[in-house]
């Protein structure tokens, strides 16, 4: 019975011998340090996890300055993400490959397959160590081309009727006790026209304003669309705004608004906009900034709390016929 056991052992020893001499020099490396790697992985996997944090913080500083971040750092954020995953998904079946280890770790039950999986996380590591330097940027964003601070708009050279209107207006915006303008009247009587009068002195005349910024509101009232809007003239419109939600937009618009003086020209109001959920600080007398809107309705002026509300009365009759003069012209009339 004793020697029956021994060689019953002996055969054993013998297979798994005879199966390891299959196994190249390189393939038993890969094998025999399979464990201590799988160690190294996970904590070099941190270490970049770490790196990839810092590197976003930075992005996110930068993009709320009203920079982009640079298509390489973009390119190594997704590289990252994707070995993340693939790192992810060898944790997974790591267990299953210890099991397989034999002879206290230098051989393996599957050979071919324990090398291959040891080959894979050996490669891991190399890129993990690869990606962790890439990661030490210099740069991470730049400025965009800023667009001009205030756009004239196309409008008519002689504007007929509305030189009162226009007036009281424009003494409206250099008084800083008033910071938000209703402008209301029925449809066609020039509203929007007397907004663009008011945008266009404001690109010629001298004034503090820091950035003028025109907005089409509409009959059905989109916030995330005057958000942005708003955004792309104070160049926070990005990839990453896009998926940002309403109150994150909100928080970017205010922080950058706050530190400016501006005028809001909002156009073709039907309803009242909250310029909270917006992100536009109210104007006051500290911040000296200005709001003005257009709406066929007084009921909106006092429901968005205007300071100013200024009717903008249909011509009368001889500016009426002044217009059709100038429309039709004398040699027709004549």
């Amino acid at each position: 019975m004793g020697n029956i056991c021994c060689c019953s052992i002996s055969f054993s020893c013998d297979a798994i011998f005879s199966h390891c001499l299959n196994c190249t020099e390189r393939q038993v490396a890969f094998i025999s340090e399979l464990e201590d790697n799988l160690d190294s992985l996970q904590a070099e996997m941190q270490k970049l996890i770490e790196v990839r944090d810092d590197v976003m913080t930075r992005v996110i500083i930068a993009e709320q300055q009203q920079m982009k971040r640079l298509n390489q750092v973009q390119g190594w954020l997704k590289r990252v993400e994707a070995v993340e995953a693939e790192v992810r998904e060898l944790q997974r079946i790591q267990t299953q490959a210890i099991n397989n280890l034999c002879l206290g770790g230098y051989c393996s039950k599957k050979c071919i397959s324990s090398y291959k999986f040891g080959k894979e996380v050996s490669t891991k590591l190399k890129v993990l160590a690869d990606l962790k330097g890439e990661g030490d940027f210099k740069h991470i964003a730049e400025r965009t081309a800023k667009a001009p601070l205030i756009e004239e708009m196309p409008i008519e050279p002689r504007i007929i009727g509305q030189e009162s209107i226009f007036d009281d207006v424009w003494r409206c915006i250099i008084e800083e006790q008033v910071g938000i303008i209703g402008l209301y009247g029925a449809g066609g009587v020039g509203k929007t026209t007397l907004l663009k009068q008011l945008n266009n002195k404001l690109c010629h005349e001298r004034h503090d304003f820091d950035i003028v910024i025109w907005v089409v509101v509409s009959k059905d009232l989109n916030l995330e669309k005057v958000q942005e809007d708003i955004g792309k003239k104070i160049d926070l419109f990005s990839e990453s705004w896009k998926n940002k939600s309403l109150v994150e937009k909100s928080c970017a618009i205010f922080k950058i608004l706050s530190n400016k003086k501006f005028v809001l020209l909002l156009d073709d109001v039907w309803e009242p906009v909250d310029l909270t959920k917006v992100g536009v600080p109210i104007p006051n007398s500290t911040n000296a900034s200005k709001v003005l809107f257009t709406t066929r309705y007084k009921e909106v002026c006092g429901k968005m709390e205007a300071h100013k509300k200024l009717r903008v009365e249909c011509l009368t009759a001889d500016e009426a016929w002044m217009l059709f003069n100038v429309k039709v012209g004398e040699d027709t009339i004549d």
